[in-house]
């Protein structure tokens, strides 16, 4: 349940799945495909997508990297909000983009998974809202050259920690895409 008065809604929050993202991404095919499903989902119960689209030196506004993958079309009137910050809250439109929705309660998805996928559950637990993690629909590239773990145990680590994730008031989780019904409490 939200700490977010007069929110009831759901939106599923699809972050970063952009060429340049992707494009080394673990996973890749799967992660897409998952999300294309997600959104099919959403869309089919009358929940609200909202898109997030990053922007910086190496995303370019405008550029092939920085265009969502041609798998994830955005239909008119589903809401984009355009970040700089790893947490999609920073300096955006993404709260009142919720607020005028209704939104509570977060289903989240996309990329990269130890950065602006992290950044941003956090960020809209501490905000009030609810925020379940879809554990196969998130995805990131391999960064062990600089000390980072592989990809795949970041997804894993991820999902470990999230799925216990608590907080007064508000509910986490992580759930797979196929469990995903919208309105439907997650697994944890």
């Amino acid at each position: 349940m939200t700490t977010l008065t007069d929110r009831p809604n759901t939106a599923l929050l699809v972050i970063d799945v952009q060429n340049g993202v992707m494009r080394e991404a673990f996973a890749r095919a799967s992660v897409i495909s998952n999300i294309v499903t997600l959104v099919a989902k959403a869309r089919e119960a009358g929940v609200e997508v909202v898109w997030v689209q990053h922007t910086s030196a190496e995303l370019p506004r405008d550029s092939e990297p920085w265009q969502y993958v041609a798998e994830l079309p955005r239909r008119e009137g589903e809401a984009l909000v355009h970040k700089e910050y790893f947490d999609s809250f920073e300096e955006t439109s993404l709260e009142p983009e919720l607020a005028a929705r209704g939104v509570g309660r977060l289903v989240v998805a996309g990329a990269q998974t130890d950065a602006c996928i992290r950044s941003t559950l956090h960020g809209a637990i501490v905000r009030g809202y609810d925020a379940v993690l879809v554990s196969d629909a998130h995805t990131t590239e391999d960064l062990s050259a600089f000390g980072a773990p592989g990809p795949e145990a970041v997804v894993a680590h991820t999902n470990l920690y999230w799925g216990d994730h608590t907080a007064p008031g508000r509910t986490a989780g992580t759930v797979l895409t196929a469990e995903v019904e919208f309105g439907v409490k997650a697994t944890v």
